[in-house]
């Protein structure tokens, strides 16, 4: 399976995005560490995002993807030099996986070179070609990509659109290798456009490319000018693994997985399966549906490993004991590389111990005459001595290699003899050796405790339990009782007085409905009417497949309220009040605009915290059950439990239980849903109605679990 973009890709992307050409630059993200996007705005081919994972793949999309609020500093200033500047031309470089954007701004036409070779790099250029900022500063034997220096491009490759017969022959004739690799690598076209040559040319791969003849070079160029010239077509073709995983791509989209493809490419390929391939109407179109939704995701995956990296979330199977098994197995290797040092060093001091001993004796004795301050200054112009260190009155001294010459450095006590500077070194070593012993058996125990975690990993994981989230802060609602409506509104409600006038005050707007239940203390409760859930189009990849994935936004696209969500908001508001506690298994309730609700008491009368006065027809919802259920959902990436009508959390959530009022103290019940769930008991216990509870039904979130 390739990953990677081939100059054939990116010879195809070239003609795509100069269909782009004219377009403005809008803004420019980095939603993860690998990956950039440019988003352009075309008058003849109308918005369209340019992504840039880096040194994998590159390709057009219009897939609805988060962004980070706040820019990274690479896409800071990407935007202050490209920023509204017009895309004048794309180019390649040769034949090589290097593309570069030209863009005329204000101050003249910078240049975006996309290296997709190796780890791949983004580098911006002024218009002297001096670099501005590349995405990774590097150093290689041929250049600098570094900010300030000219870009320099890398060594050049051969470019087959311009490979005639003779230079063909001559580089089969040189190579020592098969056809296919000489092909792959030598004529640079890479493995799998090799393959589809021989398979075409009906030449076989292993054979010997100095054993060619005349003819089969002839055939070879032919069929190689026939791949160069689909690159100017209008299609791009995919290929599955096997046939199970055709059906699974044909299918559509999976959240969380990438589709099992085996190979994109802008022309046919003779060597793979005609029957596993897929036609697009672009290369990128192709590119998307096999690594769109995983990039698209990019953000998400960003934003849990800081979570992860912040010690905000658990990590994934066994990560923090496997990042301490890396750790101990560097440890070891590092005590190992220095005992070794510390052994040979000693041993290089007693196999050259006249040399060393007359060493320490000269130094010994001019001390002795001159003090350390002379001998330190006059040390330096002899060869064998680098510097004294009179404070520790030690030595730095090279000992003869095998030509007589200074050789390895080492540090000598002067007052100590031969004998016992070699045996610093051997003690050094001892202990050392003595260290990596311990680390060897500490690596031991983790890996005994990572396949432990490991397995029961996997026993949660078999279980549907969610990961557990240490969040530092936790989503505004959550502070009130809140729960879902059928249409994706967010509803909310005091918890207590006090809340109840945090929810008036704060999260009741002029076009929002004030729903109470018509008993004394009952929860203010507000219907956001252009707050509540969507679903996620990043989900966190890291939750089980049976947890929806629902982000929470402000929206006006939520639609009428209907009688049907007033009556379901009604039904919670009663959940949430006395009625439960008491055990009724109906009550009433009503709603009204926000506008005839009041902190203002009539003359003579004075209102409590928590109170207030509603003024004005109210409409009534009577004889509403007191039955709520409760599921499992992840918000903007948390797995939290959702709390709604019966119908609301059973369209949505796979697994959920319904409850009633009853017998069974809810902390018992948190405590078993918190357990089967993975969910934080607190989470859960603060969406439970305030009273005792029965569950009524069952579906996988509890039983067998």
């Amino acid at each position: 399976m390739r990953e990677h973009s081939s100059s054939f890709d990116l010879a195809r992307m070239v003609l795509e995005l100069r269909a782009h050409i004219g377009a403005r630059i809008r803004k420019s993200y980095q939603p993860h560490w690998e990956q950039v996007m440019i988003r352009l705005n075309s008058k003849k081919e109308g918005a369209s995002d340019l992504v840039i994972v880096r040194g994998r793949r590159l390709y057009l999309s219009d897939r609805d993807r988060p962004m980070p609020m706040s820019p990274s500093p690479f896409a800071m200033v990407l935007r202050k030099h490209l920023g509204n500047g017009r895309l004048v031309d794309v180019t390649q470089h040769g034949f090589d996986r290097i593309i570069t954007l030209h863009i005329d701004t204000a101050t003249g036409i910078h240049r975006l070179v996309i290296e997709m070779f190796r780890d791949g790099n983004v580098i911006l250029l002024d218009p002297e070609g001096i670099i501005i900022q590349p995405l990774t500063s590097t150093e290689y034997a041929s250049r600098t990509l570094k900010r300030g220096v000219p870009y320099e491009w890398p060594p050049a490759q051969v470019d087959p659109r311009e490979l005639s017969s003779d230079n063909l022959v001559k580089i089969l004739n040189s190579s020592d290798s098969d056809l296919v690799r000489t092909l792959a690598a030598k004529a640079n076209l890479g493995r799998g456009y090799a393959n589809a040559i021989c398979s075409s040319t009906g030449i076989e791969p292993s054979l010997p490319a100095k054993d060619l003849n005349q003819s089969q070079c002839n055939l070879i160029l032919n069929e190689l000018s026939n791949l160069l010239s689909g690159i100017d077509g209008d299609s791009a073709f995919s290929w599955a693994k096997d046939t199970e995983s055709l059906a699974i791509i044909e299918k559509g989209d999976t959240p969380g997985e990438i589709p099992p493809f085996l190979e994109v490419a802008p022309v046919n390929l003779a060597h793979l399966q005609s029957d596993l391939r897929m036609e697009f109407s672009s290369i990128s179109a192709a590119a998307d549906r096999w690594w769109g939704a995983h990039d698209a995701a990019a953000y998400a995956r960003r934003e849990m490993e800081k979570m992860v990296e912040s010690g905000e979330a658990e990590e994934t199977v066994g990560g923090q004991l496997g990042r301490r098994a890396e750790q101990q197995e560097g440890a070891i290797e590092s005590f190992q590389k220095k005992a070794e040092k510390a052994q040979s060093k000693a041993q290089s001091i007693t196999e050259n111990f006249t040399h060393v001993n007359e060493l320490i004796e000269q130094v010994r004795s001019a001390v002795q005459s001159k003090g350390w301050e002379d001998v330190k200054s006059s040390v330096k112009e002899i060869e064998w001595i680098e510097s004294i260190n009179p404070a520790n009155r030690t030595m730095m001294v090279f000992l003869p290699n095998q030509n007589g010459d200074p050789g390895i450095r080492i540090e000598l006590y002067v007052e100590e003899t031969v004998h016992q500077n070699a045996q610093r070194y051997f003690s050094v070593a001892r202990t050392l050796k003595d260290k990596s012993k311990g680390a060897v058996k500490a690596l031991e125990e983790t890996e005994r405790k990572q396949r432990k975690e490991k397995k029961k990993r996997a026993k949660d994981e078999a279980a549907g339990r969610v990961g557990r989230i240490k969040r530092s802060k936790r989503i505004w609602f959550e502070r009130h009782r809140w729960a879902m409506l059928s249409d994706g509104r967010l509803m909310v409600g005091g918890r207590d007085a006090k809340g109840n006038d945090a929810v008036v005050k704060k999260h009741l707007g002029k076009d929002d409905i004030y729903v109470h239940a018509d008993l004394h203390g009952a929860p203010s409760c507000s219907i956001r009417i252009s707050e509540g859930f969507q679903t996620d189009s990043a989900p966190n990849p890291s939750l089980p497949e049976h947890v929806p994935s629902l982000r929470l936004t402000q929206s006006p696209d939520f639609g009428e309220l209907s009688d049907d969500v007033l009556a379901e908001a009604a039904q919670i508001a009663i959940c949430w009040s006395r009625a439960w506690g008491s055990g009724s298994g109906a009550a009433t309730a009503f709603h009204v605009r926000s506008t005839q609700v009041s902190k203002t008491a009539e003359t003579g009368e004075s209102l409590g915290r928590g109170a207030f006065v509603i003024r004005g027809q109210r409409t009534w919802h009577r004889n509403m059950p007191t039955e709520l259920t409760l599921g499992v959902v992840a918000i903007n990436g948390i797995p939290l439990p959702l709390v709604g009508t019966h119908s609301t959390v059973s369209a949505i959530c796979e697994r959920w239980v319904r409850i009633q009022p009853g017998i069974e103290k809810k902390e018992t019940v948190a405590n078993r849903i918190a357990k089967a769930t993975g969910l934080v008991q607190d989470d859960v216990l603060g969406c439970l109605p305030p009273g005792n509870l029965s569950i009524i039904e069952d579906l996988n979130l509890i039983s067998n679990k």
